[in-house]
């Protein structure tokens, strides 16, 4: 069994420790380090190649929409797992954006943080499951009555489409796709107009109502 070796980034000395007896205790899991601050979270991610770095948004310095994006870039094979008490749609959006895997509440129990945990180390993705709730219920206020909710989507959009709520650029989804990022933002564009939507969280918002977000 391979052991998931993870970083946890939160100002909070508090809740660090109780996120280290919580993850310590678990057979498949170890903490190899921990910090208060996201410039810090860039060296030791650097230097100890965690699997997942459990980041809070809120950090001193460098928070952590920013240390997302730029651990992203040096550090492209560790795996962000959001932690925050945020359940608002712009701060998921952004951290989907910065190229995070996943999305949990301080609040919600330590069997979902780490049935979270256990489903981004295996390349999946994750959504609290109180902020999909909140979005599928938003979602499908806005969509009611709308015929174009249910329209068909070819193959190439539905995989443009899940690509970019799994966070990826178009630029990203080109590369993986082999296409130009005109073609993307086309099927991205057709797709959208299909379902009667506007922006990238309501992407993300279809995508929970399709389980494009659900763990394999």
């Amino acid at each position: 069994m391979k052991t998931i070796r993870i970083l946890i980034v939160e100002d909070h000395a508090t809740v660090r420790e109780g996120l280290k007896l919580i993850i310590s205790a678990q057979p498949d899991m170890e903490v190899v380090a921990d910090t208060g601050d996201g410039r810090s979270a860039m060296s030791l991610a650097q230097q100890l190649e965690p699997d997942i770095v459990l980041m809070d948004i809120s950090l001193p310095g460098l928070n952590g929409l920013k240390a997302t994006a730029l651990l992203k870039e040096c550090c492209p094979d560790a795996h962000v797992l959001a932690l925050t008490r945020h359940q608002e749609d712009g701060y998921l959006q952004q951290m989907l954006r910065a190229g995070a895997s996943g999305y949990i509440l301080k609040q919600s129990p330590p069997a979902e943080l780490l049935h979270a945990i256990r489903a981004v180390a295996n390349g999946g993705k994750y959504l609290d499951s109180a902020v999909a709730g909140k979005m599928m219920g938003s979602y499908v206020g806005r969509a009611a009555g709308s015929p174009d909710v249910n329209a068909s989507l070819t193959d190439r959009e539905t995989e443009v489409l899940r690509l970019i709520s799994w966070g990826h650029s178009n630029k990203e989804i080109a590369t993986r796709l082999d296409l130009s990022v005109k073609t993307v933002e086309t099927h991205k564009a057709n797709g959208m107009k299909k379902l009667g939507i506007s922006s990238r969280i309501d992407i993300v918002r279809y995508a929970v109502l399709q389980g494009w977000l659900d763990n394999s």
